[in-house]
């Protein structure tokens, strides 16, 4: 898979919710997690974040919407049951993403919302756990960007490998320049010198 993603909370409270969710990051590779203006106690998350991502995944606890930072070229995906909101199974994921997700009781703020590039919502009747959210989000941007075999009609497995990858094969300058010495030169010339 290219590109790279980021998830994280804003304004959540509770510590475990967050742990699971940032061991579900860790599990789906996610390459940062973080909170903005959040109540989180690492030592506590870490109850349910047995795989440990604090020492394996950056995380960056942003005091508000303000101090939030993200690379160049990342794209903020909020997260959030909103009318206007484009539903999961028709977004598509940017390479460089950082999905955020609001509190337990409550929704992304309206300045989360206008820092925002894109607006998701997971078609449901009503909103669940924050972790089974990111999860689902997370889930959603593996099978869409990451190359697997087709589903079959009937019931089971694929019957037929995945495609092939559609870049290229390794790239050299040097070997490049060679080549185009060789196209610019006819194979005779570089005998007579021998």
């Amino acid at each position: 898979m290219r590109g790279y993603f980021g998830i994280g909370v804003e304004g959540i409270s509770k510590t475990m919710n967050v742990g699971n969710l940032f061991r579900t990051a860790h599990a789906f590779g996610a390459s940062f997690v973080f909170t903005v203006d959040a109540t989180y106690e690492r030592t506590l998350g870490q109850k349910a974040d047995t795989s440990k991502s604090g020492g394996h995944v950056p995380f960056y606890s942003f005091p508000g919407v303000a101090e939030v930072m993200l690379p160049d070229g990342c794209k903020l995906v909020g997260v959030e049951l909103l009318e206007d909101a484009t539903e999961l199974p028709s977004f598509r994921h940017p390479q460089q993403a950082a999905y955020v997700l609001g509190p337990e009781r409550g929704s992304l703020s309206p300045a989360m919302l206008a820092r925002c590039d894109h607006t998701i919502k997971i078609p449901m009747a009503f909103c669940v756990n924050v972790g089974i959210a990111g999860a689902i989000v997370m889930y959603d941007r593996l099978i869409s960007q990451s190359r697997f075999a087709a589903r079959p009609v009937a019931e089971g497995g694929p019957v037929e490998a995945p495609p092939e990858p559609r870049h290229g094969g390794r790239f050299s300058r040097k070997a490049q320049a060679r080549m185009k010495a060789f196209e610019d030169t006819p194979p005779e010339v570089f005998n007579e010198g021998e």
